[in-house]
């Protein structure tokens, strides 16, 4: 929040072009799957809506990236968990009759060639293989945490342990699961059923049916540090991101525009699929002494007019403008905001469509940030919710930086 306000998680913003789904989807696709369906239910227009529009696969050989909403299929309820909504679609699989079915979370930012953990789910002979990635042990509290036999089967899966023990080789560290899950089919259909008659059941996939199996010794890890992405190096092999909270999500996204950024966008033999729309180039206009657009260390996308103002170190999305005498620092701009002359944004998260004022600072001043209204992350991150009303600025200031130069146009 507020980012989830009005949007599922999957469907929310980054990287100036994309959405979050863009990058599970883009590696699914790149490994060639290519017969997707995105379990939908809560707050799923924005996510829907960017499936039909940019996810559009040639039909010829049956390829196809499909939302399926929440249809009650099984009586009137809504998805009870992670399980009981791939439960709920079981006609899905008996329509397509597959040998093997992969699971993937949908809000990670992250580079995978799936089919390595395809090959290496088929050579194991497991009924599941759940992809792991070293993380600290402190963070223990936020991942389903894996187990492990030195045959690479699970020994036992944790949800969100408080003190599970350390690796063998790494005390310090501890295997967590990335929400991605490969099944035999009829293993998953069998332990979908059984979870659906457990009336105690949370039907979460992690913590019940990834720990049914693993218990029952049907679980497998695939470790992720093994998988080798086309163009990848070895500063960005390996790089997973949980953007779950206002901090992680802007410091992922401060990484991209780094001069050596740790994630790669621009690596051409594995990209980040999206439809960007039909916008013209970026344009930054006035070269004058005092008025001068500018943009320093930072993305801006298409559509995006910077008109006599500074922006540094910021990620600006399309058809955002910018007016005079206005500076925007360390900050993510979406879609579509109106930032007027001479107002300030530094160290915030705008979300589309926000106005701000002339003369309005946002990120300058946390107690008059609250005292707005505003939300401030745990590490000081000012965020303006989609469409939200910013506070007046101070006029006087935003009229008096050119007053010999006629307002912009645009």
């Amino acid at each position: 929040m507020p980012l989830t306000r009005d949007r599922c998680k999957p469907a929310v913003p980054f990287g100036a072009n994309y959405r979050l789904i863009d990058f599970a989807l883009s590696n699914l696709v790149n490994a060639g799957v290519r017969r997707i369906a995105v379990l939908t239910q809560y707050k799923s227009h924005s996510l829907d809506r960017h499936i039909a529009t940019t996810w559009r696969l040639p039909a010829l050989f049956n390829d196809y990236v499909m939302s399926v909403p929440a249809q009650m299929r099984l009586g009137k309820r809504w998805f009870e968990g992670s399980a009981d909504a791939v439960y709920q679609n079981l006609n899905l699989f008996r329509d397509e009759k597959p040998d093997h079915i992969l699971v993937f979370g949908s809000d990670h930012v992250y580079r995978m060639d799936c089919s390595q953990m395809i090959d290496a789910h088929i050579r194991s002979g497991a009924g599941l293989t759940v992809a792991g990635i070293r993380v600290p042990r402190s963070q223990s509290e936020r991942f389903g945490v894996i187990e492990q036999r030195p045959d690479g089967r699970i020994s036992r899966f944790r949800e969100k342990p408080t003190s599970p023990p350390g690796l063998a080789d790494s005390p310090d560290e501890v295997m967590a699961s990335m929400g991605n899950y490969v099944f035999r089919a009829e293993t998953l259909i069998e332990a979908l059923s059984a979870d659906a008659r457990n009336s105690g059941s949370a039907h979460d996939m992690g913590g019940d049916i990834v720990t049914a199996l693993a218990e029952a010794g049907e679980a497998g890890v695939y470790d992720f540090a093994s998988n080798l992405v086309p163009g990848s190096t070895e500063r960005d092999r390996g790089y997973w991101r949980d953007v779950g909270t206002l901090d992680s999500y802007y410091d992922a996204q401060m990484d991209l525009i780094s001069v050596h950024p740790i994630f790669n966008l621009y690596n051409k033999e594995w990209p980040i699929h999206t439809n960007p729309g039909s916008l013209p180039p970026a344009k930054f206009v006035f070269d004058d002494d005092g008025r001068r657009g500018t943009a320093l260390d930072s993305m801006i996308s298409s559509g995006v007019v910077i008109s006599g103002a500074t922006v540094r170190r910021s990620i600006v999305s399309s058809g955002t403008t910018i007016h005079s005498g206005a500076l925007v620092e360390d900050s993510v701009i979406m879609h579509d905001v109106r930032i007027g002359r001479g107002a300030v944004v530094r160290r915030a998260i705008i979300d589309k469509r926000v106005v701000v004022p002339p003369g309005a600072q946002i990120g300058v001043d946390h107690e008059r940030d609250r005292q707005n209204g505003y939300t401030i992350s745990e590490s000081g991150v000012t965020v303006i919710g989609k469409g939200d009303r910013v506070a007046p600025g101070n006029p006087t200031v935003a009229a008096s930086l050119s007053p010999t130069h006629p307002p912009p146009r645009g």
